[in-house]
């Protein structure tokens, strides 16, 4: 495409959506914001921009939510899913939603930029380790998600706060990463470790190691 590709940005978290914004500078034109998935399909369809910045997991439903509610009716709209998960089953669910992309949030602004422009032009991007659950999903029989009554308990804030206690994060560097405060992080571990019925954070690991969420 010529010229900067138009952007619509979509996440629950304010201070995330401005960090973007001021990251990626004028390798884009913020056409628009939104911070629930009510507000993302207004915005996107009054402002039909090049490619939408979809968070895939927010309160009132995330990304699967946005794009089943905006359908086909912005061809030349597309998704690319920015978000902190990786796991397999967000990934999948939301590329067979429609999202011609998928990147975590650990990308640097100058990785975004590349990938929004080229997902404005057409192309397909992930972050290199989440293609292979891609490709695997459509070359293989469906992914039929897993039903785990454990996990059903959890709240995707709850999910994600797991994922990253088990990956070795400290309360600090997730607040950091999910833009929240630490005494929210701590909330929701405790949260998590209640509802799981848990006793420590080695535990939980062990527990997330052999559902294989790490």
């Amino acid at each position: 495409m010529t010229g900067k590709p138009r952007v619509v940005l979509v996440d629950d978290h304010s201070m995330f959506r401005a960090g973007v914004r001021a990251e990626l500078g004028d390798s884009v034109e913020v056409v628009g914001e939104a911070a629930s998935v009510s507000e993302a399909i207004a915005v996107i369809r009054h402002r039909a921009p090049d490619v939408v910045l979809l968070d895939v997991h927010m309160p009132d439903g995330g990304g699967q939510a946005v794009l089943a509610g905006i359908g086909g009716g912005l061809p030349d709209t597309r998704f690319l899913a920015l978000s902190v998960s990786d796991a397999a089953e967000d990934v999948i669910g939301v590329i067979r939603a429609g999202a011609r992309g998928y990147v975590t949030k650990t990308i640097s602004a100058a990785e975004l930029a590349e990938a929004i422009g080229r997902v404005a032009d057409g192309d397909v991007v992930f972050s290199p380790r989440l293609a292979g659950f891609v490709l695997d999903a459509f070359r293989d029989a469906p992914v039929v998600p897993s039903v785990d009554p454990e996990l059903d308990q959890l709240t995707p804030r709850e999910l994600e706060v797991l994922r990253l206690l088990a990956r070795g994060y400290a309360y600090k560097e997730i607040a950091a990463e999910l833009f929240i405060s630490i005494k929210t992080v701590e909330t929701h571990a405790s949260n998590v470790l209640r509802k799981l019925q848990l006793s420590n954070r080695h535990q939980l690991s062990r527990w997330a190691a052999d559902r294989r969420m790490v």
